[in-house]
């Protein structure tokens, strides 16, 4: 059965040595479809150029972590490249955009001010956006108050339930992926377990956020050990959505790609389903 992986840096350097073959594993695996979201503008063209070349599709955006190095003249490019591309079928959202307030050190203003100059291209471009939420559910929901942006994801999604419901009553969909495979993250597997059917997609965010069976200790990866994720490891994860919710494996493919399209619209038209 197809999934759709709704997140993965397929365009980082940790895939350079065997790109392909990640995506023919995936393939195998049954993760037909994987959204590839930017992180910066020197990346804009590498996500584009892999979506074309792959059938896959992306985003454009600058991820919190990448603001502090970003140039001023970055979200000019990034309007730009949405004009230039805005009727390109697999350019599916903007993101990944956000606000960081775990990394200590970052500029929580410039991360504004660049998250809020991202969200009202998103409502220009009438484009969904896939949100970076780290310890900063508020923050976000208090700008998505003020601009209202065509519903997305919040990925990765760790925050309380009642900031689970604020950004599924906004549209939102919530994004899944390996922490959910670990007992201990008991708030994400309670999430999980308790939101609404039309509410959790799947994604990986490969090659980071591996599932419980990469996991490496510190000791291990100094050893030279690695924990690289995959998408193909994506039907494994969605076993625990499975177990936690009370669905078949069948369910739970067809409600979190329902769901996918449905919070980032364009990909039915490129998964061949309607939303």
């Amino acid at each position: 059965m197809p999934w759709i992986d709704t997140h993965c840096h397929l365009d980082a350097p940790e895939f350079d040595a065997d790109r392909l073959a990640v995506i023919e594993r995936a393939r195998a695996a049954g993760v037909p479809q994987i959204v590839i979201p930017a992180v910066a503008a020197a990346h804009f063209d590498a996500a584009r150029q892999l979506a074309h070349e792959h059938g896959l599709a992306y985003a454009l955006g600058i991820h919190p972590l990448f603001v502090d190095r970003a140039q001023e003249g970055d979200l000019d490019r990034l309007q730009a490249a949405l004009a230039t591309h805005r009727d390109d079928p697999r350019l599916v959202a903007i993101g990944e955009i956000g606000l960081d307030h775990f990394v200590p050190g970052l500029d929580r203003e410039r991360q504004e001010q660049f998250y809020l100059r991202q969200l009202k291209l998103a409502r220009e471009f009438a484009l969904p956006v896939i949100l970076h939420v780290r310890r900063s559910a508020d923050a976000l929901l208090k700008q998505l108050r003020r601009i209202e942006v065509p519903g997305g994801i919040a990925h990765a999604f760790n925050g309380s339930d009642q900031q689970a419901r604020m950004f599924v009553d906004m549209g939102f969909r919530l994004g899944f992926g390996g922490t959910l495979t670990y007992e201990r993250a008991l708030q994400i597997r309670h999430l999980a377990a308790s939101l609404p059917d039309h509410a959790p997609v799947l994604e990986t965010d490969a090659p980071d956020i591996p599932p419980a069976w990469l996991y490496r200790s510190a000791a291990e990866r100094a050893a030279g050990e690695t924990s690289r994720n995959e998408p193909g490891e994506l039907p494994r994860i969605a076993e625990s959505l499975a177990r936690l919710r009370g669905w078949s494996i069948q369910e739970t493919a067809r409600i979190t790609c329902r769901n996918a399209r449905a919070a980032l619209p364009k990909l039915a038209a490129l998964t061949g389903t309607p939303g």
